[in-house]
């Protein structure tokens, strides 16, 4: 009697690829968090045609998830199913072109401005205060320090869920506060932004006086994801937090900066759980304080273990 075949791994039902795909790849190590479980599969495609060819001919069952540098982001402790693409060398060009600057998805936020000031285009510096890449940024129309994204955002390159390459406007974005109306199943690869031309030098302080007011204001220097609630209109999130009396609030490992208060903390030994409970602990005082339900500015992903599961 002839056994029955072994079913097939997931690596073995995907595509052959120019990049690298590996199995059971721990994400907590690469999240600014320092938590979450592993990517069933990892992704890291060659460039943008080894990714497109990739989403071609991928089976449809098998889910996509793309990953930056997770500045933020939390990712579960039971991991991510499916494939998790993370950009990597073949995306992080950033040319200049007169007071247009084109980057790849994978790029540095703060590479962008970097690049920009070098070239005497003024504009966006902004980007230096975003931890984060531009395929990110993107994504949630990231700002800070009164500018975001749509602000400098001429166009995008992107692929769709079948890997067909589209180039958008920005205004095709239908870019907003912290939101981007692009359906999550379509990856930008490359962003042009415009600036103006200006003295290197009074761009590069501008990026100083950024610098410096992060450094006074954020505990950049712990295992954070950034800002963890969206601002509510004409509110700001760390203020009701703080009337919520949530400043130093515990949970686990997990706590609430003393330095920011709509900064969540790992203080070493957190688990993606207590991060996730303690922030759901915050929107439940704020509300019972103030009637307001703040909206999660970091994004969750993945799967909860068995008995973590985060009640919203």
């Amino acid at each position: 009697m002839m056994s029955a075949p072994a079913t097939k791994t997931l690596v073995e039902r995907l595509p052959r690829v120019r990049g690298r795909l590996t199995a059971n790849v721990p994400l907590g190590p690469l999240t600014w968090f320092r938590v979450g479980g592993a990517a069933e599969v990892m992704f890291r495609p060659a460039d943008a045609d080894d990714l497109a060819a990739f989403l071609a001919m991928k089976p449809a069952d098998v889910p996509v998830t793309v990953m930056g540098v997770a500045s933020n982001l939390l990712i579960r402790d039971g991991g991510i199913p499916g494939v998790v693409i993370r950009l990597g060398r073949g995306f992080v060009d950033i040319s200049v072109q007169g007071n247009r600057v084109t980057a790849g998805a994978g790029a540095l936020d703060l590479n962008v401005a970097i690049t920009a000031r070098d070239a005497g285009v003024g504009g966006l510096e902004f980007l230096s205060g975003i931890p984060g890449t531009v395929g990110g940024g993107l994504r949630m129309n990231a700002g800070a320090y009164g500018a975001e994204f749509k602000n400098v955002l001429r166009r995008v390159s992107a692929l769709d869920p079948a890997g067909a390459p589209q180039d958008l406007p920005a205004a095709a974005l239908g870019l907003a506060y912290r939101h981007c109306a692009l359906p999550d199943d379509w990856i930008f690869v490359e962003a042009e932004f415009e600036g103006k031309g200006e003295d290197p030098g009074e761009i590069g302080k501008r990026m100083g006086d950024i610098q410096a007011a992060r450094e006074a204001s954020q505990p950049i220097r712990a295992r954070t994801g950034g800002s963890t609630f969206a601002n509510p209109p004409g509110m700001k999130a760390w203020e009701l937090i703080d009337k919520a009396g949530c400043r130093g609030l515990k949970r686990g490992g997990a706590t609430i900066s003393q330095k920011h208060a709509n900064f969540l903390i790992n203080e070493g030994d957190a688990t993606a759980a207590d991060l996730e409970g303690l922030g759901e602990e915050v929107r439940r005082r704020v509300f019972e304080t103030s009637g307001v339900v703040l909206d999660w500015e970091i994004r969750r992903i993945g799967r909860p273990l068995p008995g973590l599961e985060v009640a919203p």
